[in-house]
């Protein structure tokens, strides 16, 4: 009795979320001949067909439904979006993200500019391409779409970053599109918050197209 009042045994650590067998420290492999079928067609540029995964982000959605994340050593991140629940039944969207650029916001009033009118528009140039707004509200303003992320490290470090995004696409190839997500970053280090705009640019992925290594 007194050794459970007394035990020293430390609370399990909590767990990075795991789905379709990808899991933190895990490892996926893509369809090399697809890949560079698409890549010509896509903004990114000599894209990595085995991934190991490094890092588990989490986002729980308003909706009810869950967005996973799982960075990758080659600057990207395989995104899995559920609705209802973690079974693989219940996704909806799978898509492998490349970092285009990430860039300082230095003063409150570059982040303030930013999330007035610097993520979202009805369209947006990238890299001389336009990509075109997906999230629109009902009214005149679609402002950027708000939600935090926690996120698993692989050294056991869990972290939060609250994320102001707007998703863009634009049509490649035969029924193919491509997204562009922008998104301001705010994350508390220390006593201080540090702000950035990053850019990625995605393209959706089949179940064929992923092998998962044990």
């Amino acid at each position: 009795m007194f050794s459970k009042w007394f035990s020293n045994k430390a609370p399990a650590a909590p767990k990075a979320p795991e789905i379709m067998g990808l899991y933190l420290g895990g490892s996926f492999e893509l369809d090399p001949l697809r890949l560079r079928l698409l890549e010509p067609q896509l903004t990114i540029e000599g894209a990595a067909d085995k991934h190991v995964i490094q890092a588990v982000g989490e986002v729980d959605l308003d909706t009810g439904g869950k967005i996973l994340r799982f960075y990758t050593d080659d600057d990207a991140f395989l995104q899995v979006v559920l609705d209802g629940g973690m079974d693989q039944s219940n996704i909806t969207d799978v898509k492998l993200w490349y970092f285009f650029d990430t860039q300082t916001v230095g003063s409150d009033q570059q982040w303030q500019s930013l999330l007035n009118a610097g993520i979202s528009s009805p369209d947006y140039r990238l890299d001389d391409i336009t990509f075109h707004r997906v999230w629109d509200a009902v009214g005149e303003q679609s402002p950027p779409v708000a939600m935090r992320e926690k996120t698993y490290e692989t050294d056991g470090d869990i972290s939060e970053t609250d994320q102001f995004v707007m998703l863009y696409e634009r049509p490649v190839g035969d029924n193919m599109t491509e997204a562009l997500l922008v998104c301001g970053e705010e994350k508390l280090v220390g006593n201080n918050l540090d702000r950035c705009l990053v850019r990625s640019t995605g393209f959706d992925l089949r179940p064929s197209d992923i092998r998962i290594n044990g």
